[in-house]
């Protein structure tokens, strides 16, 4: 048996597009006067166009193919504007054929593209629904933010060192930005989404993405004006310990992937340690049902990610100062300060030091769980005085237990 053409594929891919969209329009032309001009035929025959315009004239045919596709598309919407002020059909055509003509040389990018132009037209209901009903303005801003830092901001920084002691790498530095609002984001998103129905614990495990410092914080004021929480509120502030381990894997793999290979045994202990001590007060919790509505608002703070840039701009800094001055006891003293105010700060700027062989892989692991242990501290704080003795004293071993378990780690490496 001869084997197939490369080209044969090809055109395949461009009717394969052609149909995929022209059924979705064909489900949609509606009847009568309202009926649309384009359906199933018409998207598949200009596919398969654009296809043949780069066989037989390249891609100069392929530009007077797509020229007469809009001419007609724009000729079909001035005659049914009134009836149909939409422009979806006429966009959805135009697109077909730039995709029939792309098969040619990129089939799969071609067929990918196509997948999602149908997904979109197909969706059409879905996404109106989720626009206009689930998303609030505050997260549509957010999105526009966080959108901006990704695309605009983040490609127009330059990648090198900069500043005293060459610490600075303002790209590197906004990538962390960015993974810090966007893993706040997913944990905002998961509140969203099990509002009341899994409780308390499972609300901290998603809230503590956006701070667990400030969870353990929130569910002690729970106990407080509700005491029989108590449980489910323990369990709620142990579990966004998780979300700690989970920010420092990700963002110390984002800073040095040696940093992280030499901190890997610690993290995973450490993160054991919480989901067993919490799962053991969430046994207890899913005895109660808790009602937890998750109030929509703000999916991550710019103010907080701007601090956040700054604080490990100057502790980044200050490190390299200190340990050009002292060697590696400096940059152990700054993180361990540091650690009071955000263990991620302080774990990407002694990360950042491996980064740029000022300090060793192997050096890293006792700064960084020197900041993890004294931010525990913290949040012990945050426990007494949110809520009370009884919630404190539940937590407090919890939080205890996470860091011995760390410590631990480090030490079956050593």
């Amino acid at each position: 048996m001869p084997p197939i053409s490369p080209l044969v594929f090809n055109f395949a891919v461009a009717l394969g597009i052609g149909l995929l969209i022209g059924i979705d329009r064909e489900r949609r032309k509606g009847t009568g006067l309202a009926r649309s001009p384009a359906g199933i035929r018409t998207f598949t025959i200009t596919s398969l166009c654009g296809a043949v315009a780069v066989i037989a004239g390249g891609e100069l045919l392929l530009a007077v193919a797509t020229v007469g596709v809009f001419a007609l598309a724009a000729l079909a919407y001035w005659r049914a504007a009134e009836r149909d002020p939409g422009l979806t059909t006429e966009i959805a055509l135009v697109t077909t054929v730039l995709l029939g003509g792309l098969a040619i040389h990129e089939p799969a990018l071609a067929a990918g593209l196509g997948v999602i132009v149908a997904g979109l037209l197909t969706a059409r209901t879905a996404i109106h629904r989720f626009v206009r009903s689930a998303l609030t303005e505050d997260e549509v801003r957010d999105g526009l933010i966080f959108a901006g830092a990704t695309l605009i901001v983040l490609p127009l920084l330059p990648d090198k060192a900069i500043g005293p002691y060459g610490a600075l790498n303002p790209r590197t530095i906004w990538i962390v930005v960015v993974l810090v609002m966007g893993v706040s984001a997913l944990g905002y998103i998961a509140v969203r989404l099990v509002g009341a129905r899994f409780g308390l614990p499972l609300a901290g495990l998603a809230s503590g993405f956006v701070s667990s410092i400030a969870t353990i914080g929130a569910m002690g004021a729970r106990v407080a004006r509700k005491g029989e929480l108590l449980e489910a509120a323990v369990a709620g502030a142990v579990l966004s310990t998780i979300a700690t381990f989970v920010q420092l894997f990700l963002l110390i793999g984002a800073t040095s992937t040696a940093t992280l290979a030499a901190l890997s045994v610690p993290l995973a202990c450490g993160g054991a340690a919480a989901v067993i001590y919490g799962g053991i007060f969430t046994a207890i919790a899913l005895r109660h049902k808790v009602e937890q509505q998750a109030e929509p608002g703000h999916a991550f703070s710019l103010r907080t990610a701007l601090l956040f840039a700054a604080m490990l701009s100057v502790i980044l800094v200050a490190s390299a100062a200190l340990e050009d001055w002292f060697g590696n006891a400096g940059a152990l003293a700054v993180a361990g300060l540091a650690g009071l105010a955000d263990t991620h700060s302080a774990a990407v700027s002694v990360a950042s030091l491996v980064a740029s062989d000022r300090l060793s892989a192997s050096d890293s692991v006792v700064p960084i769980l020197a900041a993890l242990t004294t931010n525990t501290f913290t949040k012990m704080i945050f426990a007494f005085t949110g809520g009370g003795g009884a919630f404190a004293w539940r937590v407090i071993p919890g939080l205890v237990l996470v860091v011995a378990a760390s410590w631990a780690g480090a030490r079956f490496l050593g």
